[in-house]
């Protein structure tokens, strides 16, 4: 980790492995954090009514945004390369108690996120093999199965990691595309019960003009959350100052391709009504209605790699950001300890894991918790748009001598972040002003959470991130080309 101008508590006994994992690798880790099959499965019905089939243009309206936050991480990776990202880039930049709170939203959100689909993997597992059981502990065993078995994997190291990322990713994605081309084709070649091709459809105000962006909107966001994957392993990367930044960009531009393309591809292969009509399952319907059942169960296959994918990644983000804040020692120190043996954060894996794997238990066979959950997820994307503004924020204030020395940093360090930020904070009232009361109160529960353990680690840890000092860009490159 970078040590800029900030004192640890004690250094971790071992190192995360460097120079483990390459760019593309990163790139892949990135995009399995959003999970892009089990996300177009959850928002395409959803994101067709709202925008009334004029759903490409909103996804890359939303990529433009997201690329700007994306190339914030890029440069704010340059100033300060370690997995706790945001954590330390808030708490340096502007304020550690904000830092800390950034921190926080961060391991709440990927938490939530991982076991929100993996209370899903069940159905999707138990397809590919032909069967309809809702047996709440078939679910279990496979909810559980899958974690032990990511979490080993996120144990032996980044390497495999990576690997068996990039070969679920492979079966994944061209599932995924080879499903959007066959239902393309049907849309065109008119096929019986599918939605015809309208200029609608390359609206914002879709067909007919009675498309919602503002609903779109809030759902585009959603599918993107996840890519800033990139930075938490940036430690474990080549080039570990430039390489992980480049993944987060390519890792957004590589989504909304997919996104887009999917997703137009395949809204028009059922008819309006049978899409809502099967919108819980719908890219197992619509693969059923191209193909008969094998290719749904192929379909189904694609999902359940997606949410496995993302479980995985899911149990490496977290503990790397619960490692980085560990090293501060605002999380208790032994999570800071990374093996000699495997190079990676075992302590913080396995603690994650584990109380990954305690909620999905506890949701389903808890009835009575489920309820309060669900609310709980609706609450997830917030959560990180939340941290991305922060991330955006802390950006302009770092470089903020830069804006002023030269026109070009003022307007990519200055102008698109604020620009970006203040859309992704408009997003942000817009869904607190049509959430529900326990949706809200939710939100408010996880920060008032986050409060309480900020207290105990600057209390009762004596965390000395708290003192640390606040730094920012000398601008000396901008002062210099200005004169």
């Amino acid at each position: 980790m970078a040590h800029t101008g900030a004192v640890r508590t004690k250094p971790p006994e071992a190192r995360l492995e460097p120079d483990a994992i390459g760019v593309a690798q990163d790139t892949i880790i990135g995009m399995a954090s959003s999970a892009p099959a089990a996300s177009i499965g959850l928002t395409l019905a959803p994101l067709v009514a709202v925008m009334a089939y004029g759903t490409g243009p909103i996804i890359l309206l939303t990529a433009i945004p997201m690329v700007v936050i994306a190339n914030a991480y890029r440069r704010l990776n340059m100033w300060n390369a370690n997995c706790g990202a945001s954590f330390e880039w808030v708490g340096r930049a502007i304020n550690p108690y904000l830092g800390f709170m950034t921190g926080w939203l961060m391991i709440s959100a990927y938490i939530i996120a991982t076991v929100s689909g993996i209370e899903v993997l069940g159905p999707s597992v138990l397809a590919v093999f032909g069967s309809n059981s809702t047996s709440t502990w078939a679910n279990i065993g496979i909810g559980t199965a899958v974690v032990l078995v990511m979490l080993v994997i996120a144990v032996v190291g980044i390497k495999i990691t990576a690997r068996t990322q990039v070969s679920m990713a492979v079966v994944e994605y061209g599932l995924l595309i080879a499903f959007a081309v066959w239902g393309l084709v049907a849309v065109l070649s008119h096929h019986p019960g599918t939605y015809p091709v309208s200029h609608g459809w390359l609206s914002v105000s879709g067909v007919r003009g009675v498309g919602s962006p503002v609903a779109g909107f809030l759902i585009a966001v959603f599918m993107f959350t996840g890519w800033d994957g990139t930075v938490y392993v940036n430690e474990e990367v080549t080039h570990r100052r430039v390489n992980p930044g480049r993944a987060a960009i390519i890792a957004v531009v590589g989504l909304a391709i997919i996104y887009t393309f999917c997703t137009v591809g395949l809204q028009g292969a059922v008819s309006p009504k049978n899409l809502q009509k099967n919108s819980t399952s719908v890219l197992v319907y619509i693969a059923q209605s191209l193909g008969g059942s094998n290719w749904a169960k192929a379909m189904a296959l694609a999902l359940a790699l997606s949410v496995i994918a993302t479980t995985g990644t899911g149990i490496v983000l977290t503990a790397r950001l619960v490692y980085g804040m560990a090293s501060y020692r605002v999380l208790p120190e032994f999570l800071a300890n990374v093996s000699r043996r495997f190079s990676t954060p075992v302590a913080a894996s396995v603690l994650v894991g584990l109380l990954m794997g305690a909620l999905t238990w506890v949701y389903l066979l808890t009835s009575s918790v489920q309820g309060a959950f669900n609310d709980v997820v609706d609450v997830t994307g917030l959560l990180f748009a939340i941290f991305y503004i922060l991330t955006a924020l802390a950006t302009i204030v770092y470089y903020r001598r830069r804006i002023f020395g030269r026109a070009w940093d003022a307007i990519v360090l200055g102008i698109l972040p604020v620009g970006a930020a203040g859309f992704l904070g408009w997003i942000v009232v817009k869904s607190l002003m049509t959430a529900f009361a326990a949706e809200i109160w939710s939100l408010v529960g996880i920060v008032a959470v986050g409060v309480i353990l900020m207290l105990i680690a600057r209390v009762g840890l004596r965390s000395t991130f708290f003192r640390i000092r606040r730094e920012s860009d000398s601008g000396a490159e901008a002062e210099a080309v200005a004169s």
